[in-house]
């Protein structure tokens, strides 16, 4: 009786041990994961997916809707760790200049070299130690021409035109909105002078009456369900929502628009670093890269990417504008903690008139 028990045994483990086996070759990459917090619809599904099906590695991905809930999202939960986060232009260097994100090694993303030099070692992160770009767009005015003629808007100024009583969507975002009122008084867009912040706030105080919300999720969105037909938006949003039949039009204000650049970066506390410089080397991988701009319809600063886009998107001038467009034009730069938090202050009072 003995003898056959073990006898039943080994044949069951001669069975088990190969089905045993493969069940856990087939799973075991799902072991390793990289926590991705980005904005939101910047990364399509299949893109992700097909970087788990590649490397094995699973990507558990989760969205913001502004820098500002992302900054304070990872200062409150420092318990709380992500991999690989894409803040814009100046917050990547408010976060590095309070410790928050690490250097990244260059040497280990080969598609590095992919990118147009132009975007690289800017103020903000000299020489890209800690920032890799991904993606660059910017800010002007949208406008539902089946609703208003948009011959006659050309300015920031044209947003405080008092028939557009709640109407009007912003950016909810502080250093955005208050450089549309910098830009329209002649200052500086960067500018960290406090009597010039004031005399902003004070004329945003006057443009709330024709505020009807602040998005940042998706500025499209408000055109698309039609609560909004002027208002401000991102280059990318607009031409997702021309492709959806509204006929929106995008407007370089003759003060000029607010040029921005998101930038790949990893927290001080990531657990996966290997991972996450896996994943960053995937998604500037040019036909990766092609692909993003294709279905999000933000502009690439990768420039073999580029070179598989559409010729009507490369030729598009609200995603990809000529050098005069450029030229006149703001880049957001990084004003120092204090003044940041100025901005802040003033944005928040705004919100609650």
């Amino acid at each position: 009786m003995f003898l056959f028990f073990r006898l039943i045994c080994i044949i069951f483990i001669l069975i088990l041990l190969p089905i045993t086996k493969k069940y856990l070759n087939n799973h075991k990459f799902h072991q390793e994961i990289i926590y991705f917090y980005n904005w939101t619809e910047y990364v399509p599904d299949n893109i992700l997916e097909k970087f788990t099906k590649e490397t094995g590695i699973k990507v558990i991905y989760s969205t913001y809707d502004s820098n500002e809930s992302m900054y304070t999202k990872l200062k409150t939960y420092k318990k709380q760790s992500y991999d690989l986060i894409v803040p814009s232009t100046y917050f990547v260097a408010k976060m590095k200049n309070e410790g928050m994100i690490q250097k990244i090694e260059k040497k280990k993303i080969p598609n590095f070299s992919n990118l147009d030099p132009k975007f690289l070692n800017k103020p903000f992160d000299l020489n890209n130690e800690y920032s890799i770009p991904y993606i660059w767009g910017a800010t002007a005015i949208g406008v539902n021409t089946s609703k208003i003629n948009p011959k006659y808007i050309n300015s920031w100024a044209d947003l405080w035109n008092k028939k557009y009583y709640k109407s009007i969507s912003l950016i909810d975002d502080a250093k955005e909105v208050f450089q549309i009122a910098l830009l329209k008084l002649g200052y500086p867009g960067n500018t960290k002078n406090l009597k010039y912040i004031q005399k902003s706030f004070i004329e945003l105080k006057k443009l709330m009456p024709n505020i009807i919300s602040f998005n940042s999720d998706n500025p499209g969105y408000p055109f698309i369900d039609g609560s909004v037909n002027i208002g401000m938006i991102w280059n990318g949003s607009a031409y997702s929502v021309k492709k959806l039949g509204i006929p929106l039009k995008f407007i370089w204000p003759k003060e000029g628009g607010i040029f921005w650049m998101d930038s790949f970066v990893i927290p001080i506390n990531a657990k996966n670093i290997e991972g996450a410089l896996k994943l960053i080397n995937f998604l500037l991988r040019p036909d990766i890269a092609a692909q993003i701009a294709i279905k999000t319809g933000y502009s690439t600063p990768n420039l073999k990417a580029q070179k598989l886009l559409p010729i009507d998107m490369l030729n598009n001038n609200m995603l990809y504008p000529n050098n005069e467009i450029i030229k006149k034009g703001i880049w957001q730069n990084d004003v120092g903690i204090n003044i940041s938090k100025k901005y802040e202050i003033y944005f928040q009072q705004l919100k609650n008139l």
